[in-house]
């Protein structure tokens, strides 16, 4: 073989180094993201309606464009399966080394991803769901002996069973089943992958009868619960922080086989940013109805999903069979929770059981964790500056998760840290 002459390597040299700074650009512009900063810029030198308008049609075709994705399993490698667009968890695998990296996928999922994704066995023991359903039909005995038949959101009134704020009566009438249930550190790692720390948890429980019809498509809590005319007065950028505020998800509580109507969703709908003004509309519904997936569940695994995903529960077409589900929406510490939860009473009921469980297992677990941060409030304001100055070597007051794990780090009496709680929530007001 000929040498190759010096003029030869120059210029494969050259067009080497030419090659090289033709991929470095793209790097660059790869990561600076051009064509999104110009649009940006597009955008700030024009002024355009700051809402959505009612009398304009949202696109259906960019609708479709949207929620017409496959979600790969390549992009979710600790998930077990990916069945009809959803990828499902085994809860079972989880590790405290792979913690962070499972939060990521959940995070994933749920902001970028198809939105929603199922854990099995997220209850592995039964006990605390049994319990718990004891609980549950003893309240909706009382509730419908006193009151009668409840609503329920988007469907008929009087088929379901529905108990309002089960998170607060539940651990009112079985403060033991309360303690064991809102225990499961799985509420804390799926709750911080999504919101952060200081989230709150709310929980309603619906029960399904035979006949129990299906629910229409919707959004959720919080623009979702508003009417048409209501979310074209936030502005666009509020249609899209709702989404952020909260998480929606339900255990359940039986099995739930395709025939009892678990929830319907339109994997990747949460992505459509007039997703609010849009799912009223009956072009939308119809889509809905032709394109929405759904997935059996066992006694014990939970689903999570973005509340702006397209959603609705399905029809219970058996003849013996009640579909029932503990349905769990969480709040950011910057959000409001749909319901008020007195979280005094709370902690006074499982006080000493708290101290127990902690005492048992040789100081803080990972389940007495999850237990504080599901019962008490994190946030510590709004407060009373001038009352509850911020904690010395703080920006902020102490909140009510840090005077009962003081409280149980010191060894309090049940009726000294109900005496602390009470004062510091009259000195937060006005």
């Amino acid at each position: 073989m000929a040498p190759t002459s010096p003029l030869t390597r120059s210029r494969a040299f050259t067009a080497a180094a030419s090659i090289a700074s033709v991929a470095g650009l793209l790097g660059i512009l790869h990561y600076l993201d051009i064509p999104s900063l110009l649009q940006q810029r597009v955008k700030s030198r024009k002024v355009s309606s700051r809402c959505y308008s009612q009398n304009e049609e949202p696109s259906l075709a960019a609708f479709k464009t949207l929620v017409e994705q496959i979600t790969l399993k390549e992009t979710y490698p600790l998930a077990s399966d990916i069945q009809k667009n959803i990828p499902i968890y085994d809860c079972r695998t989880i590790t405290r080394e792979k913690e962070h990296a499972w939060q990521d996928e959940l995070y994933h999922v749920l902001v970028h991803g198809p939105g929603v994704f199922v854990l099995q066995n997220f209850f592995t023991d039964h006990d605390p769901i049994d319990t718990a359903n004891a609980a549950y039909e003893t309240i909706i005995a009382d509730e419908l002996a006193a009151n009668g038949a409840k609503g329920d959101h988007f469907a008929a009134a009087g088929t379901n069973s529905r108990i309002w704020n089960s998170f607060s009566k539940h651990c009112l009438q079985t403060p033991r089943s309360f303690l064991q249930y809102y225990s499961n550190p799985l509420f804390k790692l799926v709750c911080e992958a999504y919101l952060g720390p200081a989230y709150r948890i709310t929980s309603q429980v619906n029960i399904v009868r035979p006949g129990g019809k299906a629910q229409v498509c919707h959004r959720d809590y919080h623009l979702g619960f508003q009417t048409a005319s209501d979310c074209a007065k936030f502005p666009k950028t509020l249609h899209t922080t709702t989404a952020f505020l909260t998480l929606q998800g339900a255990v359940a509580h039986t099995d739930m086989p395709l025939s009892s109507g678990p929830t319907r969703f339109l994997p990747f709908s949460q992505l459509f940013e007039e997703g609010f003004m849009a799912y009223r509309r009956a072009e939308f519904n119809e889509y809905f109805l032709q394109k929405y997936v759904s997935l059996p569940l066992e006694k014990g695994d939970a689903v999570f999903f973005s509340p702006a995903l397209f959603h609705a529960a399905g029809e219970n077409t058996t003849k013996d069979f009640s579909r029932s589900a503990n349905l769990i929406q969480v709040s950011a510490a910057f959000g409001k929770t749909m319901e008020t939860v007195d979280s005094l009473p709370l902690i006074e009921a499982c006080y000493e059981g708290l101290r127990a469980q902690v005492g048992k297992n040789g100081g803080w677990s990972r389940d007495s964790e999850a237990f504080v941060k599901a019962v008490a409030e994190g946030y510590s304001f709004p407060t009373n500056l001038d009352r509850r100055p911020p904690a010395p070597g703080g920006m902020a007051p102490e909140s009510e998760q840090e005077v009962l794990r003081r409280a149980v780090e010191e060894g309090w009496k049940r009726e000294e840290v109900m005496d602390v709680l009470r004062t510091m929530r009259e000195d937060s007001s006005g």
